[in-house]
């Protein structure tokens, strides 16, 4: 069912609000899904803190205007559903490249972040971004490091004089 120019008008806002506050954006060609498997994708999708979203391209195109994914506007054509990252950059990539892998007709076209856009074929490096969680898991090894070796050290000089 065509939608007027109000229910249009919602759309761009809905996306557009997303858009404003996603850390990347993924734009994927859905032809061949069956409805069943984009309900399962939907689903993972809203599990995974992804917005996700089968839009006209006209729309889609109105709606990432001044915002980060701009650069993505020449690249939607055809028939694409796009997907924002809201909670870690990776998700939308993990998210997309993961389901994919299950389901061959599900294909990425547009990867976004930082206000660049790359080729689908760029979404295995996006997806494999660490999670917020697996970021600051990784960035406190790294500081706790030294002060590990540091008290190592410390324990074996007590050593070697209770030794001596």
């Amino acid at each position: 069912m065509a939608l007027n120019l109000d229910g249009k008008k919602v759309v761009v806002e809905e996306v557009a609000e997303y858009a404003a506050k996603a850390h990347s954006a993924v734009a994927a060609e859905y032809r061949g899904l069956t409805v069943t498997e984009l309900t399962e994708l939907r689903k993972i999708a809203r599990e995974t803190g992804v917005y996700l979203r089968v839009v006209k391209n006209s729309l889609a195109k109105r709606a990432v205007e001044g915002t980060d994914f701009e650069c993505m506007q020449e690249k939607l054509v055809g028939p694409l559903l796009i997907a924002f990252s809201i909670d870690d950059p990776g998700s939308a990539a993990r998210l997309i490249s993961n389901f994919s892998k299950g389901h061959d007709k599900l294909i990425a076209k547009v990867v976004a972040i930082g206000g660049q856009s790359f080729d689908g074929s760029e979404i295995t490096r996006l997806a494999s971004l660490p999670t917020r969680d697996q970021g600051i898991s990784m960035l406190m090894s790294v500081i706790k490091a030294p002060i590990e070796k540091l008290a190592r050290t410390l324990a074996e000089i007590r050593d070697q004089k209770q030794a001596a």
